[in-house]
């Protein structure tokens, strides 16, 4: 049967005409009556019947016409048919793409830069969120200003086919100019829809002028990224344009925002096989203790440690598991590692792991690359989950332990240890935007 469908157009129709007329008498059985029924029955049967021997085509479009012919006699016609159809074909759609994101992808945003250079967040040029506010040496904060200000005045904007290329790579151009003489005076709060910043009103002058963000802009606020304030510390900002007079042409935002990767994560395969050590992975923040760790986010890390390892940092930058070493040699590790140790630690680039000995000896600022449970190589984390049940009874769960490529700027669990095992989502499977040389699944 299946190879003459598969042969013959006229079985195909036949059948697709009887699986439809089948559809709607079901669904019109109690509102016909006995005859109609039985009329509609015995056209199904007789088609279904040529369509069983198959040898005569003429035959098969006879009953054909006379299933149209009950069906045209005895059906209750449809109102506006055709919305229903695309309607239940919408529906059907739907059905797939849900079924397809609980079960088997996620669309997921990298949010910050903390997989750099592997997976990249939303970055900016310039970026004055990078200067960090020391109040004991303000020569150095004012040469990293003058370092975000050089680049911001050598910026330029391309045109063109160029501008149509580096939007498919995912950048952007924000430009905003003052239209009069003035202080900057007020710097309204974004305007959001759903999950993003629309748009941004600053006040100079008196007068009002409207920022409007480019479509992936990041976590960063927009005054921290145009160097309107400077970062005191991780979540504290301080005024740097205050009092600053503008004139007329002058540049007041002037920069290039490049979007952080899209990627599916597979939520698939760990449904046949524990999470393995390398590997990326997604997971909730939810149930980890940290003061400075949201409850309601999903962050995106590399697996490092699996249940029961015992982990410790070397100073040569490198994970030692219990008591072995990891190296370049090690899968999902060969790029970790590739960096050269005689040069210190860069942000955004592979640098191996920091320990807190390491990152002080570096200068890596605070609270970025610090890793308070790892102070130094001779410290052993056991990696343990232990929480308190609802009977007030210690349950241990088996749990993971993770860390950013970007160990220079990383909030990982060297400083907030392990997590649940079943917080993880899935793992990272394929970078779908923007169109760069971290497009596709190899960014392992």
């Amino acid at each position: 049967m299946f190879l003459r469908w598969f042969i013959s157009p006229t079985i195909r129709q036949a059948c697709t005409m009887s699986n439809h007329v089948h559809r709607l008498l079901s669904a019109q059985r109690d509102l016909l009556s006995p005859q109609a029924a039985a009329a509609m029955k015995l056209a199904m049967n007789e088609l279904q019947k040529t369509i069983a021997e198959g040898t005569n085509k003429d035959r098969i479009r006879l009953k054909m016409d006379e299933l149209d012919f009950a069906a045209n006699k005895w059906l209750k016609p449809y109102p506006h048919a055709v919305w229903r159809e695309n309607v239940e074909a919408l529906l059907v759609v739907i059905a797939v793409v849900v079924a397809i994101y609980t079960f088997f992808l996620k669309s997921f945003k990298i949010p910050t830069g903390s997989m750099q250079p592997a997976l990249y967040g939303v970055t900016s040029l310039p970026d004055f969120s990078r200067v960090i506010f020391n109040s004991e040496d303000k020569a150095k904060v004012q040469a990293q200003i003058n370092e975000q200000l050089k680049q911001r005045n050598s910026l330029s904007i391309p045109t063109g086919w160029e501008r149509i290329k580096e939007w498919f790579e995912g950048i952007s151009y924000l430009q905003v100019v003052a239209e009069g003489d003035g202080e900057l005076q007020t710097i309204e709060p974004p305007v959001r829809f759903l999950i993003f910043n629309i748009k941004q009103t600053l006040v100079i002058g008196g007068h009002a002028q409207t920022v409007w963000f480019p479509p992936d802009y990041g976590e960063q606020p927009l005054e921290a990224r145009a160097g309107f304030r400077v970062r005191a510390s991780r979540d504290q900002y301080i005024n740097f344009f205050e009092g600053h007079i503008f004139h007329q042409g002058e540049d007041i935002i002037k920069m290039k925002a490049s979007a952080g990767d899209h990627l599916f994560v597979d939520r698939f395969t760990y449904n046949f096989r524990k999470p393995g050590r390398g590997e990326i992975v997604v997971f909730q923040t939810r149930g980890i203790q940290h003061p400075m760790m949201p409850q309601d986010q999903f962050y995106i890390k590399r697996l490092v440690a699996l249940p029961g390892d015992r982990v410790q940092i070397g100073d040569d930058r490198h994970l030692v598991i219990n008591g072995q070493r990891l190296d370049a040699s090690t899968p999902h590790f060969e790029n970790v590692y590739s960096f050269d140790p005689r040069q210190p630690p860069r942000e955004s680039e592979f640098s191996g792991h920091l320990n807190g000995t390491t990152a002080v000896r570096y200068n890596i600022p605070p609270g970025l690359g610090l890793a308070p449970l790892f102070p130094d190589a001779e410290t052993v984390y056991t990696n343990e989950l232990v929480e308190i049940g609802m009977n007030g009874g210690e349950t241990k769960i088996a749990s993971g332990m993770v860390m950013g490529d970007n160990t220079c700027n990383s909030f990982d669990s060297r400083a907030w240890g392990s997590f649940p095992a079943d917080n993880i989502i899935g793992k990272s499977f394929f970078v779908y935007w923007p169109i760069t040389k971290r497009f596709g699944w190899g960014n392992q």
